[in-house]
């Protein structure tokens, strides 16, 4: 999974070292993106970027919309920003070469692809003791995405029903995005499917939106996180055990996803592998086996698999998302 797996390692290794740290309130804020200008966005339908070969083979011009937000890059233990730059072309190559290629990419047949740079959070923003100026750096994140999402609905949206994806970082602001725009409100009945993979999200997170435990349900949300089978991290009380875990091989809250129903991974050769993995499911988290694919040796040593929340389930996603676009065209008449 190229540099997703490094990404693993990272999640692994990287609470165990120390972070050079400025202050929040000493730090620059890179200037805001405009969402008025398409360089503001990784991802436009009109214009689905070369770096992203799976998304590029999509055509863009569906009925259907996928508003996705990407998980935290920003994680070098020496860079001191507390935000990231989307202006400088590292940040944005990585965004379209990593979560842009192997996660946004699986919705890509459901429906047209909209994807907004932001100024994500620095990962130590999670880790004690730097979890208050984390929270300031979020909210910085959060007001470019909230931003995006409403340029997106104002100027291209135009009415479609709408499909929210996110992972890790990029699902705190989705989650949000929920509660803002589509909770109890008449938006909600645009809304196909949120899905908040790689975060904690507790049964009535919602005042109307709820938890989906069928494969054609509508409207609600579906939320997972994965850890190798036999695995608890020592954070599972407080930030897993008691959040929505759907299984992603099922859609539903059975307990086990047999290997015979999995639809496959996305591996870092760009290549589906069918069938390489079973899951169990308990309280707010998923089990995975060690999935077979090629250099599968490297995934043995690492037990937290939430780099690969939505690589390892990459073709059952994209079923289930075209799945429920057909159960919504069926229930509002669009058939």
């Amino acid at each position: 999974m190229k540099n997703i797996l490094f990404l693993g390692l990272f999640l692994v290794l990287g609470c165990k070292t120390n972070y050079t740290v400025v202050p929040f309130a000493e730090q620059g804020i890179p200037t805001p993106p405009n969402y008025q200008n398409p360089e503001a966005w990784a991802v436009l339908p009109a214009s689905y970027p070369k770096e992203a070969t799976l998304l590029s083979k999509e055509s863009p011009n569906k009925a259907v919309d996928v508003f996705y937000v990407y998980p935290t890059l920003l994680t070098d233990r020496k860079n001191t920003a507390w935000n990231a730059d989307v202006t400088l072309e590292a940040t944005r190559q990585e965004v379209l070469n990593t979560p842009v290629q192997y996660q946004a990419s699986a919705w890509a047949a459901a429906g047209n692809v909209y994807v907004p740079y932001y100024r994500q959070g620095h990962y130590r923003g999670y880790v004690n003791p730097y979890t208050s100026d984390g929270k300031k750096a979020f909210a910085v994140a959060y007001e470019d995405v909230k931003r995006a999402f409403t340029y997106y609905l104002e100027h291209y949206n135009q009415g479609k029903p709408i499909i929210l994806a996110s992972h890790s970082q990029g699902s705190h602001h989705i989650k949000q995005i929920v509660k803002d725009f589509f909770d109890n409100t008449p938006l909600q009945n645009q809304l196909i499917a949120a899905y908040l993979v790689g975060i904690k999200v507790l049964p009535d997170e919602f005042k109307t939106i709820k938890p989906m435990y069928s494969a054609s349900e509508t409207g609600g949300f579906v939320s997972w996180n994965t850890y190798k089978k036999g695995h608890l991290p020592k954070t599972y009380a407080s930030w897993y055990k008691g959040g929505v875990a759907v299984n992603p091989i099922t859609w539903d809250d059975a307990s086990l996803g047999t290997v015979d129903n999995h639809k496959g991974v996305l591996n870092s050769d760009l290549k589906i592998y069918p069938k390489a993995l079973t899951v169990e499911r308990i309280d707010g988290m998923i089990w995975a086996s060690v999935p077979k694919i090629p250099k599968r040796f490297w995934l043995s040593f690492i037990k937290n698999y939430h780099f690969a929340d939505i690589n390892l389930f990459w073709a059952d996603i994209q079923q289930n998302a075209l799945e429920r676009v057909m159960a919504w065209k069926k229930l509002n008449g669009k058939i």
